[in-house]
């Protein structure tokens, strides 16, 4: 079984704070981790390192998020690195039609083709592990019933105290 230390990660982003704290939530999770600051500086590194994966920022100069991807699935050897677009633009007008030519274009692709920023750092970490299809060791993968009937077994299933105290959290929740 894979797990995070048999991947590079490499993580684009032009703002020093964000870069730091992305590639600490990978590092602190067990990834190995390269960094890059421009889509120009990325595609050094991806001859260089040749990373498993790929933590894009969208809006950066000296080289754009959707530049570097083009590059990317150029390049017959490099075309298939999973690409995760992590980006503060998804909503306005610095990022909103570049990501959607790049969702529409099949240069991104999957259910964590993208995160909008602000992210937590388990988010993060968690879209990655997804990507790479890596179990959680902290969060079993747990499938939603699919039936009210698998629901209702499972409820039937549970530890009573912890039903209570989930349904007075919802409550007080509730009531503010």
């Amino acid at each position: 079984m894979a797990k995070e230390s048999d991947y590079l990660v490499l993580v684009v982003d032009d703002e020093e704070d964000i870069l730091a704290f992305l590639t600490a939530a990978l590092e602190d999770a067990g990834f190995r981790v390269v960094t890059a600051r421009n889509g120009k500086e990325a595609l050094e590194a991806v001859r260089r390192e040749r990373p498993d994966f790929i933590s894009l920022d969208l809006v950066m100069p000296g080289g754009s998020g959707i530049w570097f991807l083009h590059e990317l699935r150029r390049n017959r050897d490099w075309a298939r690195i999973p690409v995760m677009m992590v980006t503060g633009h998804a909503q306005d007008d610095l990022g909103r039609a570049d990501l959607q030519t790049a969702l529409e274009g099949r240069l991104l692709s999957g259910p964590n083709a993208y995160l909008e920023k602000p992210v937590t750092a388990e988010r993060y970490v968690q879209a990655v592990r997804q990507a790479l299809g890596i179990a959680s060791e902290s969060q079993p993968s747990v499938e939603a019933p699919q039936t009210l009937e698998e629901a209702r077994r499972l409820l039937e299933q549970a530890d009573p105290d912890t039903l209570k105290a989930v349904v007075d959290l919802l409550k007080r929740t509730n009531k503010d």
